[in-house]
């Protein structure tokens, strides 16, 4: 069988959305840069697709293809079990799917790398032993790789919980982080969770090269150890900020963010996996409504176990504004939009009207409202969230934090001071200067000369020169 001529990527995202679509940029660049063409390789446990999921595979551009590889069975794992886990275990048990798959691109492509994500370090082996180049994307910030790279030491010098630890802990090229802030796997050692980020995070070394969605001056200290020569350290590439991209949307929130004063809305949104307990939801609600402010907020219906509850499961049926306080739709529908599930956020935070974002703090929606100068209100939830806020409040100082009550919830009284605080406040205009300078920044790296495209020129002509 004859093999095509131009090179080729196989590239295995481990379940999200959050992850396809940084992955899905990265595709994009290296095609219209290079002319190299790439697989994705989506494992799959066994849920049907979401709308995200759905709206991000129509997207892919010819040159570009995907593969939704045999589902799996996770039946067997105990309720409860933690995101980490269940993802390491979908890709785990698909790895026979993916050698199959990578073996036969193998036949007919001139394959040149295979991209594996953070927990999908597993298929290093397939790579290595295809003699194919092994590379890590990894999509959350350079401070998190940091630690993840810095963790096995770490985990050799404190032998208690890390919650524990008397100091707060001094991750390479960042201020030092409070304990409660360190991502969720790191806060129960005993589970399984953490051996598995563990696990993988020991293989990262086996990769020709580190791939992070980053740049320089949003995370200079970082970056800067990171690109540290180290012997058995893979190079690092900071390639970012990759966003989602794409044509403009008819969505009918678009028109009604038209109809709204400039600089005068708050997006609202815990991202495609976050989920909220009814009373918290409640508080939002009412937190808003006190503040005065226009908002936009996408809302999920509630769930009083897990924070993340929609990260493998967004199916669910019932209507997520009925869950709301009474009259609150009546109250405010003069000044706020309520969208169900999902809400196209990339051209919601580029829009003029938004002057402000509720977040998660997942590293997508981070980078997003850096490049659109958008300020932020942080409201981690899971994974490295608490991270990605802790640094976005105490480093960058582009965010403003609410505190949570003694009942475990941010009640309204401090909503609406942070929403107020951030949309009319002096301390709100600081961080809109900040966030300004950071948009500026961002700009000139995604320009034509800018870092991300020559990183990207620079791998690209590599993988090119590695088969010739």
């Amino acid at each position: 069988m004859e093999i095509t001529s131009n090179p080729h990527i196989a590239i295995i995202p481990t379940p999200g959305i959050g992850h396809l679509i940084p992955l899905l940029e990265f595709a994009k660049k290296l095609l219209h840069l290079h002319d190299i063409s790439a697989t994705f390789l989506i494992p799959n446990e066994g849920q049907p697709l979401t709308t995200a999921q759905k709206t991000f595979l129509l997207a892919i551009p010819p040159g570009i293809s995907y593969i939704s590889l045999p589902p799996v069975n996770l039946d067997d794992l105990p309720s409860g079990t933690k995101i980490e886990t269940r993802i390491s275990h979908t890709v785990a048990r698909s790895l026979p799917s993916v050698r199959h798959v990578v073996e036969s691109l193998n036949g007919t492509q001139k394959l040149v790398a295979l991209v594996a994500d953070l927990f999908a370090t597993d298929v290093f082996d397939i790579g290595i032993q295809l003699k194919i180049p092994v590379y890590l994307f990894f999509p959350p910030s350079a401070s998190s790789l940091s630690l993840a790279l810095y963790l096995p030491e770490l985990e050799k010098t404190v032998s208690f919980e890390f919650s524990d630890a008397a100091d707060k802990i001094q991750i390479p090229g960042c201020i030092p982080i409070e304990r409660r802030d360190l991502p969720d796997p790191m806060q129960d050692r005993n589970d399984e969770a953490y051996g598995w980020m563990l696990h993988h995070i020991k293989r990262y070394r086996m990769a020709d090269g580190l791939l992070v969605n980053s740049f320089k001056e949003l995370e200079p200290g970082a970056i800067e150890v990171l690109q540290q020569q180290e012997s058995g350290k893979p190079p690092v590439y900071p390639i970012g900020p990759l966003i989602l991209t794409g044509s403009k949307s008819d969505d009918p929130c678009l028109k009604w963010l038209d109809e709204q004063p400039t600089g005068s809305v708050l997006y609202v949104s815990f991202g495609s996996g976050g989920t909220l307990s009814q009373a918290q939801i409640t508080e939002i609600a009412l937190g808003l409504e006190k503040s005065e402010q226009r908002f936009l907020w996408v809302i999920r219906c509630p769930n009083d176990r897990v924070s993340n509850a929609a990260y493998f499961d967004s199916h669910n049926s019932d209507d997520p504004l009925a869950y709301l306080p009474e009259k609150f739709i009546e109250r405010t529908k003069n000044r706020g939009l309520l969208v169900p599930m999902w809400a196209p956020q990339a051209q919601i935070l580029a829009h003029d009207s938004v002057s402000g974002f509720l977040t998660h703090c997942g590293w997508n929606s981070v980078l997003e409202s850096v490049v659109n100068g958008v300020p932020l209100i942080a409201w981690p939830l899971y994974a490295e969230q608490k991270m990605n806020a802790f640094f976005l409040d105490k480093s960058l100082k582009v965010a403003l934090r609410p505190k949570m009550g003694g009942n475990g919830l941010v009640e309204r009284d401090e909503i609406c001071s942070v929403v107020k605080g951030l949309m009319e406040g002096e301390e709100g205009e600081r961080i809109r200067s900040r966030m300004g300078e950071l948009k500026d920044s961002a700009a000139k790296v995604l320009g034509e000369n800018g870092s991300c495209l020559q990183i990207l020129g620079m791998l690209g002509e590599k993988w090119k020169n590695d088969v010739q």
